[in-house]
Parts: C-alpha cells; structure tokens; sequence
C-alpha cells in the first residue's frame, strides 16, 4: 500500500467512521428490523472495541519495539480513542433521542449501569478535547497524568456492559481480555524498568 495512504488520517477516519454510517443507515433504512435495541448495542460494542484496541497498543509497542507497524498505532493510538469516545457519545445520544424525556432519564440516573454509564462518559470527556497536539505541548506533564483517567473510565465502561446486558456473558469475555492487555502492560513496562 502507498505510504501516502498509510499515513493519511483522512483515510483512517473514513475507515473508523464506517461502523457508524452502517448503524446510522440501517436505522433509518430498516427501522423495525434493526430498531433501537441493535443502534444502541451495535454503537456500544464500537466504543469499546476501539477503547480495547487503543489500550492494547502500549503492550504491542512493548513487545515489538522495533516494528513499523506499532510505531504507526503509537501515532495513531489518540485517534483510536477519540473514535471510542465519538461512538460513546453516538451510543449516550441514540439513549437520549429514544427516551426524550429529561425527566426519565433523570428518573433512569439511579439505575446502576446508566450512573456507571454516564461517570464513564465524563471521565471520557476531557480525554478526547485533549487528545490534540496542542494540548499535549500545554499540559506537558500534566497530559498524561490527566489520561490515566482512562484506566477508571474503561473499568466504569465495562461494568455498564456487563450490568446492561440481556447476556453479560459477551460482555465478561471482553472485560477478561482488557484484563489480560493490562496485565500484560504492567509486567511490560516493570520489566523495562528492571532491565
């Protein structure tokens, strides 16, 4: 593949935008087939998908140092999680525009997996206005003491998953493999310190 097109973010926004124009077309194409329930599941499992694959690549860089390819995902690794938050707020969004009342989503707030829902959203929120080159050169230190925020945020994401689901079974799957990336993290980066 051309190098040009590797490294365009034009390419790559297009790509991860593509989950979110296919749920948004079925849900205005095939309103009773796909509906509700399949718009705000499908739009839930993108955010955490890609926030697993943005954890995921500290420990990939740890273990293949010198390949290009995990020098890409560091490059592109504040995209992958700002596309995670864009699909968080797609998946807060489809909730809000189905309850369309500001009473019962107040009503909602004591429910377990909505509060847990919308803590992690927050916590979420000043990671992606931050997730740019200017506020790295701003905050210096402080960015990344302010983005360790995402190790609560993802466990809050992952506890409205298991909480929420009809079958949490998929969802205790994918809170094992987060597990298992920051495992794997951890041992990484004391090992580096040792050697």
């Amino acid at each position: 593949m051309p190098k040009i097109l590797v490294n365009s973010r034009p390419l790559l926004w297009l790509i991860l935008a593509l989950p979110g124009l296919w749920i948004g077309w079925r849900w205005a194409m095939t309103p009773d087939a796909y509906g509700y329930g399949h718009a705000i599941g499908d739009s839930g499992d993108w955010a955490a998908w890609l926030l697993m694959a943005t954890m995921a690549v500290t420990p990939l860089r740890l273990m293949f140092r010198s390949r290009r390819w995990t020098s890409w995902l560091m490059r592109r690794r504040r995209d992958l999680g700002v596309a995670s938050f864009v699909y968080a707020a797609g998946h807060t969004l489809i909730y809000l525009i189905r309850k369309a009342s500001p009473d019962l989503i107040l009503a909602e707030l004591s429910t377990p997996y909505i509060f847990v829902g919308w803590i992690a959203l927050a916590l979420f929120l000043p990671l992606a206005i931050t997730s740019n080159d200017v506020s790295v050169r701003r905050l210096r230190r402080s960015w990344k003491k302010l983005h360790r925020l995402v190790y609560p945020a993802a466990i809050l994401t992952f506890l409205h998953w298991v909480w929420s689901a009809f079958d949490p079974t998929t969802a205790w799957i994918h809170a094992g493999v987060l597990a298992a990336i920051e495992i794997v993290r951890v041992y990484l980066q004391r090992r580096q310190r040792v050697t």
